[in-house]
């Protein structure tokens, strides 16, 4: 290990878990020089309000700094290259979200590429290019969440032999890479790059070091949350996907116009879709836009580690009124047995 003097120091152990995250994906016409055209971690610590930004990719992390800068004030153009934003999400999330964010009044353009970006002036000059044809925004700062990429680089696994594929370190089911003593967690590894996904590979790679029984992580019933406002969380597969796995689906929806907490509240933007298989009533999927939602998605995941049924659901007693009692009535509805709607 070199030391930001320069100095060297060695270590050695029988076992050594390589966890060293990740960093902002650059795209050629995006270089990034942290003043003009920056990535996700100075967007966290700029020395001053910008007053207008454009923000570069819609999935979780774009979402949410273009939220965060457009709540304060600052004039936000969001650009996404797919045909809906946070395009991870079911397509009826998608939608909610983009209305949300136009209510709030941001730009959001989709379908959408940056050409260029020409930083010489005041302000960048951003090309996008649209169906329409190209359009130019101006603004003080582009942010680029283009996504992420594992720093893997210059830790000297050429020279131990690990093995590479598109970026990532190759691992078992337990983190163990193909050369003896060495592990990877994280980022650095395939899968979705959350910090509660890492977490939990950690507990599992560490527990199998030292020899204890322990089950893979089951990567299809992990939970994404968006930290926007709504809120998105979302586990399993959307609508589009069980229906391309070939799935016969019971589909379940409540608003939150209908909820009596979210009234109270003052905002009932948003819903919780649920999907279930029709022959077999597994639960393939929940998926939900609103506020606090992020609090209530860990519902959906025990239940589908439990292989709990929808009727059981139904007939678990929620408190009224809560915001969590959407999903119980997302469900019902699923089974055409919803009586609040």
């Amino acid at each position: 290990v070199t030391d930001s003097e320069g100095n060297v120091q060695e270590y050695s152990a029988d076992n050594i878990i390589i966890a060293t995250g990740a960093r902002s994906r650059e795209l050629p016409n995006l270089p990034q020089d942290g003043e003009k055209i920056i990535g996700y971690r100075r967007a966290m610590v700029l020395n001053k309000q910008p007053e207008s930004m454009v923000v570069v990719g819609s999935g979780a992390i774009g979402s949410e700094f273009a939220y965060f800068y457009n709540s304060i004030g600052t004039k936000v153009t969001l650009v996404e290259f797919m045909p809906s934003i946070v395009p991870n999400e079911d397509e009826e999330v998608s939608r909610q979200l983009e209305r949300s964010f136009k209510k709030q009044k941001m730009k959001v353009m989709k379908s959408a590429s940056v050409e260029s970006v020409d930083t010489s002036g005041d302000k960048c000059k951003v090309v996008i290019k649209t169906k329409k044809g190209e359009e130019i925004v101006e603004a003080d700062v582009v942010l680029s969440a283009v996504g992420i990429v594992s720093n893997i680089e210059n830790i000297g696994l050429e020279e131990v032999g690990i093995d590479i594929d598109k970026g990532k370190i190759v691992v078992d089911d337990f983190y163990k890479t193909n050369v003896e003593g060495y592990y990877a967690i994280g980022d650095v590894v395939h899968g979705p790059s959350l910090a509660h996904v890492a977490s939990h590979e950690a507990i599992i790679c560490v527990e199998k070091i030292a020899g204890h029984n322990v089950a893979p992580l089951d990567y299809k019933n992990i939970p994404g949350c968006t930290y926007t406002s709504p809120e998105v969380a979302s586990v399993g597969l959307t609508e589009k996907q069980a229906l391309e796995a070939g799935y016969e689906i019971k589909v379940g929806k409540f608003p939150f116009t209908a909820s009596g907490k979210a009234t109270a509240g003052g905002n009932k933007d948003g819903f919780v879709k649920v999907i279930f298989d029709a022959k077999y009533g597994e639960w393939l999927g929940c998926h939900m836009v609103g506020d606090n939602v992020t609090e209530m998605i860990s519902e959906a995941v025990v239940a589908r580690k439990l292989e709990t049924t929808g009727r059981e659901i139904i007939e678990a007693i929620h408190p009224h009124p809560t915001m969590s009692e959407a999903i119980m009535e997302a469900v019902a509805a699923a089974y055409d047995e919803c009586v609040h709607l």
